[in-house]
C-alpha cells in the first residue's frame, strides 16, 4: 500500500490549527494539482485533481469520507476513486508541543486496484509520499499566512 507521512512543527496553538482543518473548504484546495471540490455534507465531499505520475498526467476524482473529527487533535478520512479504482485514507494529527507550538502530521495512503493495480501501485510508491508532504506543507504555509 503506497503511503507517506510528513510531520511539521507549526508555530501556532493547536486550537488555531483545528479552526482551520475542521473545515474541508480550507484544505481541499491545497491538494497538489487541485481542480475543484464539492462538499456533500459535514463528513462527505468529492475532490478532483490532476495527478502528475511522471510519464502521464491524470485527472482523478475521489470521494472523501471523514471517519472521525477528534477536536482538536485529528481528522481521519477514507477515500475512494470515483473515476478510477483507488482506495485509501489519511489523517491530520496535531500534538501540543507548548502553548504556542504544535506538531502536525499528515498521512496519506492510496492503493490502486484492478488489472493495472500492480503497475500503478509501483508508481504511487513515489507519488503518494510526495503528495502527503506537499499537502501537509501547503496546509502549514496557509495556516501561518492566515494567522499572521
Amino acid at each position: 500500500m503506497p503511503n507517506g507521512t510528513h510531520t511539521v512543527e507549526v508555530p501556532l496553538n493547536i486550537n488555531k490549527i483545528w479552526e482551520f482543518v475542521h473545515d474541508m473548504n480550507n484544505w481541499a484546495p491545497l491538494v497538489p494539482g487541485y481542480i475543484t471540490h464539492e462538499i456533500i455534507n459535514e463528513n462527505e465531499s468529492t475532490w478532483q485533481f490532476k495527478g502528475d505520475l511522471g510519464f502521464m498526467k491524470k485527472t482523478v476524482k475521489l470521494k472523501i469520507d471523514i471517519r472521525e473529527w477528534n477536536e482538536p487533535v485529528s481528522v481521519i478520512f477514507d477515500l475512494k476513486g470515483t473515476s478510477d479504482n483507488f482506495k485509501g485514507g489519511g489523517h491530520f494529527k496535531a500534538t501540543v508541543i507548548d502553548d504556542a507550538n504544535t506538531s502536525m502530521e499528515g498521512f496519506l495512503d492510496i492503493t490502486a486496484g484492478g488489472a493495472m493495480g500492480p503497475m500503478v501501485n509501483a508508481i504511487l510508491k513515489n507519488f503518494v509520499p510526495k503528495t502527503a508532504q506537499e499537502l501537509t506543507d501547503n496546509i502549514v504555509a496557509k495556516l501561518i499566512e492566515v494567522n499572521k
